[in-house]
């Protein structure tokens, strides 16, 4: 199901747009998205149709940096500056991992005190894109290693 569904949005983005549309992802790859918490059958689509091909990324570390889930850092000769480059980045991939974070939180007591734990160390916004930046490493890893995501490694590490 979930296949025919992206053939058909990758057809109608196809006729949209004047790019090539993209070869389906690997059913397995679909699968493990499902995995996680909060991510579903909209969000593993925009996923997989916005990081292309996840090998493309020597590391987590990439992966959060192209979601625009950090801020760049503006400095020269070794003095910051400040942040820059706030539009540095898939502005589809902030929006789908911070949905997830969001969604990762709805019916799960576990993920709910995890936050409540980041909260009371960094403030209630910064909390829910620390756990946006966890989850975009934690799939980045979970593609390469073809690997389901594990709550309990995800919660503790």
């Amino acid at each position: 199901m979930v296949c025919a569904l992206w053939v058909s949005v990758v057809h109608t983005i196809g006729k949209r747009s004047s790019v090539q549309a993209a070869t389906p992802p690997a059913p397995n790859t679909l699968s493990l998205l499902q995995t996680v918490p909060g991510i579903g059958n909209i969000l593993r689509l925009v996923l997989l149709y916005a990081s292309h091909d996840i090998q493309r990324f020597p590391s987590g570390q990439d992966v959060v940096s192209s979601c625009r889930l950090v801020k760049c850092a503006k400095e020269s000769a070794g003095k910051r500056y400040g942040t820059s480059g706030a539009k540095i980045g898939n502005a589809y991939l902030k929006w789908a991992f911070s949905e997830a974070a969001v969604l990762f939180l709805r019916d799960n007591p576990a993920g709910q005190k995890y936050l409540t734990k980041l909260e009371n160390t960094h403030g209630q916004g910064k909390a829910v894109t620390l756990l946006a930046q966890k989850l975009a490493r934690a799939v980045y890893y979970m593609l390469t290693r073809h690997t389901a995501f594990d709550l309990h490694k995800f919660l503790h590490a």
